[in-house]
């Protein structure tokens, strides 16, 4: 807690309920923000599975790139402040619909992954994307996106704001009581919703495989707008802790963990979100390495494990058969869900076939992990049909 109260760590508008309502606060990315409540990571990560978990995730780095001379046709304009970011991503930006929001990842310039990130089009504003990064890296993410801006966009972060994350199976019939029209979202869609005298920002989006969404409110009103859910007796506070657990089992990355700037998107097994149209092109940051990894030119790739016995953390060893080591795990916990330990992490090619038989070095101690299909815990999204 000494820690926690740091002045070098920043509160989100949240903090205050965190505290009340029982929250051990921990340090992560620069902010004081809480790994549990009362009822523990477990049942937290459980009710999220089954109910409706509420997640503070204001942290993150939420921002809107404008177009400044706006022609006044929409694909136009679109087209030209897309232009302004894909030189940084592999991700196809332009072919976005109206609300439609997209995964990418920003890139350097040996293909490694600086960070990944959600990029929306707008549905109301031409020429205006709606842009979230991680906190780890949102000054650094930040800059880059203002330079793209030059002075042909405004550049606005809006991590001043609350972002809240509902998730689980009951997040849509909780908030659609309060805010009806989310129901017409689909998986990765979003749109502006007015909520009493608040407007709202929401995706049909999260970090767990569950169902859900992810709401941009103003500072003044965030506390009013998690009491209004939390009001709801299928809707209980989540921390970090089973924020983590959730994401593992889904086998959604961690950047800083998973991904890093040594890794790409092939070696992440992330190959879905370097987008045709600029694989064609080949006009991405390191589109000749990840290219030529596409084709073959592989020798690690991103694996899920079962690991029977205590859980394999971050930085273990993964072993073959005969005690050699091949890899690291890179994320690695209990999932409650399968009653097993579970883990990320990468290997050399030869070695990624489901069913391939490793060990994982834990406390010195080798036990036997098996590769199996990823995610652990199918994922729930909810995708409309077009």
């Amino acid at each position: 807690m000494a820690e926690a109260s740091s002045e070098d760590l920043l509160r989100t508008p949240l903090y205050e309920r965190h505290v009340a309502a029982g929250g051990r606060i921990v340090p992560f990315g620069g902010y004081a923000l809480p790994v549990q409540y009362p009822t523990g990571i477990m049942a937290e990560h459980k009710w999220t599975r089954e109910q409706a978990g509420l997640f503070d995730v204001s942290h993150m780095g939420p921002s809107f790139l404008t177009l400044k001379d706006r022609s006044g046709d929409a694909a136009a304009d679109h087209a030209a402040v897309a232009a302004l970011v894909e030189p940084l991503i592999c991700g196809d930006i332009a072919g976005l619909k109206p609300g439609q929001v997209r995964y990418t990842l920003l890139l350097n310039e040996s293909g490694g992954t600086l960070d990944d990130l959600m990029v929306a089009r707008s549905p109301r504003f031409p020429g205006a994307l709606y842009i979230v990064v991680n906190a780890g890296t949102k000054e650094a993410d930040f800059a880059l996106l203002a330079k793209a801006a030059g002075d042909k966009a405004d550049f606005q972060r809006v991590d001043d704001n609350a972002l809240l994350a509902l998730q689980g199976p009951e997040a849509v019939g909780v908030l659609a009581a309060m805010v009806p029209g989310v129901v017409e979202l689909g998986f990765m869609q979003f749109g502006a919703f007015q909520w009493d005298d608040e407007e709202l920002i929401i995706s049909r989006s999260g970090y767990t495989g569950e169902d859900g969404f992810e709401l941009l409110c103003s500072a003044k009103n965030a506390a009013r707008l998690w009491d209004a859910l939390l009001a709801d007796p299928r809707v209980k506070p989540i921390g970090l802790g089973a924020r983590d657990s959730l994401r593992l089992e889904a086998a959604l990355p961690l950047y800083g963990h998973d991904l890093d700037e040594t890794v790409s998107p092939i070696e992440a097994d992330l190959g879905f979100a370097v987008s045709k149209r600029r694989r064609e092109a080949a006009d991405f940051p390191g589109a000749a390495r990840i290219l030529a990894e596409r084709e073959g030119q592989l020798t690690r790739k991103r694996v899920g494990l079962i690991v029977q016995g205590a859980p394999a953390r971050e930085g273990a060893e993964i072993l073959d058969a005969s005690g050699k080591t091949i890899g690291v795990v890179t994320s690695g916990g209990f999932a409650p869900s399968l009653g097993k330990a579970i883990a990320l992490g990468f290997v050399p090619l030869e070695h990624t076939a489901i069913g391939t038989k490793l060990q994982v070095s834990v406390r010195g101690r080798a036990q036997p992990a098996e590769i199996v299909p990823t995610p652990f815990v199918p994922h729930r999204y909810f995708r409309k049909s077009v």
